[in-house]
C-alpha cells in the first residue's frame, strides 16, 4: 500500500505545503511592499518632498530579504511535490529510530538484528534547530520511513505532524 493512502501522511505533507506557501508568499509580499514603497519614495522627492528616512535601506532590505524568503518558498514546495510524488508510489516501512548524533539518525528495520543486520544510516536534511530537536525527541520510537530516491529518505511518526527529510549518511 503507498504510503500516500495513509490519512496521517496525507495531512503532514499538507502541513509541509502550508508552510512552503507561507515561505513563498510572505517572500511575494515582501517583494511587493518593498517596490510599492521605492515607488513611494520616489514619488515623495519627485514632488520636491523630503526623503524619508532609511527609506533606500528598508527597499532594499524588503526586496532582497523578500525574494531570498520567496525562493525558500518555492524550493519548499517544489520538494513537498516531489515528496508526495514518492510516497504516492512507496511503501512506508516501519523501525526503530536512534539518534547517533546531532543530525545523525540510524533505523533499524523490523526484526532489526544488531549482530547481522546493518541499520539505515540518515543524516538529517533540515537546519532547523528546533526540527533537529524534534527528531532527537524520537530517540527509541517507532517510526515509519520511506525512500525517495536512492540517496534521500524520509521518515515520521505518530504525532509528529509532518514528515522529515534525511539523506543517506555516508558509511563507516
Amino acid at each position: 500500500m503507498p504510503a500516500l493512502d495513509d490519512p496521517q501522511t496525507r495531512t503532514d505533507l499538507a502541513a509541509l505545503r502550508a508552510g512552503a506557501l507561507r515561505w513563498l508568499a510572505g517572500g511575494v509580499v515582501a517583494v511587493v511592499l518593498g517596490w510599492l514603497m521605492g515607488a513611494a519614495v520616489i514619488r515623495i522627492t519627485a514632488d520636491g518632498g523630503a526623503r524619508p528616512p532609511f527609506a533606500g535601506l528598508m527597499v532594499v532590505l524588503l526586496l532582497v530579504g523578500g525574494l531570498v524568503v520567496a525562493v525558500i518558498g518555492l524550493g519548499a514546495w517544489l520538494r513537498a511535490r516531489r515528496w508526495t510524488a514518492a510516497l504516492a508510489r512507496e511503501p512506508w516501512q516501519h523501525g526503530r529510530l536512534r539518534i547517533a548524533g546531532p543530525a545523525l539518525l540510524q533505523v533499524e528495520p523490523v526484526g532489526y538484528d544488531e549482530l547481522t543486520d546493518e541499520p539505515l544510516r540518515l543524516q538529517l536534511m533540515s537546519t532547523a534547530v528546533w526540527r533537529t530537536r524534534a527528531v532527537q525527541r524520537l530517540d527509541g520510537a517507532e517510526v515509519r520511513y520511506a525512500e525517495v530516491s536512492p540517496r534521500e529518505w524520509l521518515l515520521t511518526a505518530d504525532g509528529a505532524g509532518t514528515v522529515y527529510g534525511a539523506r543517506r549518511a555516508g558509511g563507516r
